[in-house]
């Protein structure tokens, strides 16, 4: 069996993703249960959301003047520990596909310095 057959990396990457699902949960649990978190990280990110969307959406109907009412708090809350969770989990993608770039092309000039040097 050819050792290098094995991508070991590639299964790094899938375990790290898969790990950040449990990872953002627990982190949206803690952010609607601090009121710190929920006030500062949370509410800010949703409203904002929430204003360019429904602008976008009142745009698209036709309608050019109607201000855009605030989220409840709760609301906005939920909807930020969302936006954080799925933030957490397309940040860990990024990352893994920025290492695993970062791997090959470390692999295709490390050959290529061995064929330069042959």
């Amino acid at each position: 069996m050819v050792a290098g057959a094995f991508p070991l990396a590639k299964l790094l990457t899938l375990g790290a993703r898969q790990l950040s699902r449990p990872l953002a949960a627990r982190i949206k649990a803690g952010a609607r249960a601090s009121p710190f978190f929920r006030a500062y990280v949370c509410l800010p990110p949703a409203q904002l959301y929430h204003w360019v969307e429904m602008r976008a959406k009142m745009r698209l109907m036709g309608f050019r003047g109607a201000a855009v009412k605030p989220l409840n708090e709760e609301a906005a809350a939920e909807l930020g520990a969302e936006l954080l969770g799925e933030a957490i989990v397309f940040g860990v993608g990024g990352l893994c596909l920025y290492l695993e770039y970062a791997r090959q092309t470390g692999q295709a000039r490390r050959r290529e310095d061995e064929q330069a040097a042959a």
